[in-house]
This record gives C-alpha cells, structure tokens and sequence, in this order.
C-alpha cells in the first residue's frame, strides 16, 4: 500500500500528468484538497472512497491514511499544482513516516507554469533575468532570516508571489526601491481555470488595477523584466555554429 502524493496542476484538469491520472483512477481511496482541485480531475475514478479534505484537521487526515493502509489499499492524496511548493505535504509525510506507511510524491504543473503560459512569457531570458524566485508573502506564515521580500528583491531576478494578492501594496512598496516604479508586474487569478482572469502593469500602476476587480484570493502574483522585454540578446541555444 502506497499513499501518493499527486500534483493536480493549476487548474485545466488536462494539465495533471499521465501518470497522476492513471493513479487517481485507479486507487480504491481518493483524498483531494477541497475546491483547489477541479471536479473534472477525478472524472473516470473507480474509488470506493472519495474524500474532501478540505474541513479535515491534519489528525483526521492521517486517520484516513492510516485506515486505508490497514486495509491495503493505495491512496491517491490529490492537491493542486505541485504538491512540493505550498501543499503542506511535509507534516502529513512526517505522519506516514512515524507509522511506517510508504508515500510516493508525483509531480504537477505549477501555478507559476501556468501563468507563465497565459502571459506568453519566457521568465528566464538572457542578459535579463536568469533566475527565478518562487516565494510568498508573510502575513500569518513568518518568513526566515533573510527571506522578506525586500531581501529577495534585491536580486532583480524574475519572482513568483504566492498568496499575497490581498497585500499587494504593501508587496509593491517592498520592490519598488528594488526593482523601480516602471518594472512589469501581473497578478493572475486562477491561470488555467475556465475564469481566469490577468491585470498587467507596472510597479506603479498594478494597485489601482487590480482594485478595480474583485480578486482578493487564488492569484499569483509575477514580477520581473522578462514580462516585457523586447530586444532583449537570444540565448546560444539556437546560434548558428553553437
């Protein structure tokens, strides 16, 4: 028996992997985290138990575990984008570890991907950026020695914010000394989702944008040259006699 660990992608369930859909259909239990997880993504499954996890504490959830391993049977534990980043993984691991019950993590899309995608962007380009910084904001969740965001955005790299769209001046205040009032930035809600919706801007203007919507939640938030260089050098990839 084998709890898997199943990244579900953004959001288009066609996004999830080959082999995380051979898994969610074919598992006799199904636990996936609530409304993150499009319906669509457990279409086809032959489980005997399909739970919503999302009113769960991590006590019941592992109880969940725990009964289907006594019992022999596979999980597929569904949660979306890629279980590693953000997914609250790591204390359910050190449960299963505790009790001896084995676990397998399954890769997925992640939201930054997916945003990525629908801004038609390269996010790492020559002579621009070729690092990428995947962080949060830290309002109830403390950040580490050297981690805020003004630290990071020293760097200039391209970064990736989750879960601080409701805090978005306060973020844009930390990276303008940084990154300057004229840098691109885009908050994407629910990339890849049939309602997703992009504002793109500048450090100075993306406030007033997105205020002028009704996002508040699920929105990533990028920032970065590569949202919009133009003449930027290619990459040796391609060159001619490379």
């Amino acid at each position: 028996m084998t709890v898997f660990f199943i990244g579900a992608g953004p959001g288009d369930p066609e996004l999830i992997t080959v082999k995380g859909q051979r898994l969610v259909r074919g598992c006799p239990v199904i636990l996936y985290a609530g409304s993150l997880v499009p319906a669509a993504v457990l279409d086809g499954h032959s489980a005997e138990q399909v739970v919503n996890t999302a009113k769960l504490d991590l006590d019941q959830i592992v109880d969940l575990l725990k009964a289907a391993h006594d019992k022999g049977q596979d999980v597929a534990r569904v949660h979306s984008g890629d279980p590693s980043l953000y997914g609250a993984i790591g204390e359910q691991i050190r449960r299963l570890r505790e009790l001896a019950i084995p676990y397998e993590i399954v890769p997925g899309v992640t939201a930054t991907a997916a945003c990525a995608a629908t801004l038609g962007c390269e996010l790492t380009l020559p002579d621009i950026s070729q690092t990428l910084i995947l962080t949060r904001f830290a309002s109830k969740t403390t950040m580490p020695e050297g981690e805020q965001l003004a630290d990071l955005a020293k760097h200039r790299a391209t970064m990736a914010i989750h879960l601080g769209v409701r805090h978005l001046a306060r973020i844009v205040d930390e990276l303008r000394p940084h990154y300057g009032g004229d840098c691109p930035i885009a908050v994407v809600y629910r990339a890849s989702w049939p309602d997703e919706e992009k504002i793109v801007g500048t450090l100075d203007d993306i406030v007033g944008k997105v205020q002028t919507t009704s996002i508040e939640r699920t929105a990533l938030i990028l920032v970065g040259q590569v949202l919009a260089a133009d003449g930027f050098a290619e990459s040796t990839l391609y060159a001619k006699g490379a």
